[in-house]
């Protein structure tokens, strides 16, 4: 297991010994690129990852990290427009959805994106509350908070393969 990025620090209160949440303090992206590692490292085909943060608090660059840290050498930009961007990289085959524009129920089935839901793909979805009733439970929650330095991250295990996820982090 990868040693601890110096600027990647246990939140401590949030922390428990199940693994079902984590609480983290990132102090700028190059520990968000250290998470994104240890997640990377840790994904598996089917997963479902939800990601809660205001703009700008770093979502994008989480998966942007990920990607990266699975050796993915192209642009990764936010979904906002496209609402979904594929990605291909270790073998994997990931979907980044970005549902801030996403209106309704009719918007989702027409796009055709029940389909990518198919056990294989990993999902990095942000806004996920704009499809409630849409879209599989969250195998793990991030939840992103902007600090006046840094950034707070709460991460919770919902599922056995995301408690399982949170063991190894």
């Amino acid at each position: 297991m990868p040693a601890p990025h110096p600027n990647l620090l246990p939140g401590g209160e949030g922390t428990n010994d199940r693994c079902t949440n984590i609480s983290l303090f990132l102090a700028d992206e190059d520990a968000s690129a250290a998470l994104a590692q240890r997640l990377a490292a840790r994904l598996k085909p089917g997963m479902v990852i939800y990601l809660h943060g205001d703009l700008g608090a770093g979502k994008t660059t989480l998966v942007r990290g990920v990607l990266n840290a699975l050796g993915y050498n192209g642009r990764v930009k936010s979904p906002t427009y496209t609402l979904v961007e594929p990605y291909h990289a270790a073998g994997l085959d990931l979907r980044h959805f970005d549902l801030y524009r996403l209106h309704d129920e009719e918007e989702w089935e027409a796009a055709g994106f029940r389909d990518e839901f198919n056990g294989h793909n990993i999902f990095f979805i942000e806004w996920p509350e704009h499809a409630q009733g849409l879209i599989p439970q969250a195998d793990i929650t991030i939840d992103f908070a902007i600090l006046a330095q840094g950034r707070n991250v709460e991460i919770s295990g919902n599922t056995p393969t995301g408690r399982e996820c949170l063991k190894q982090l």
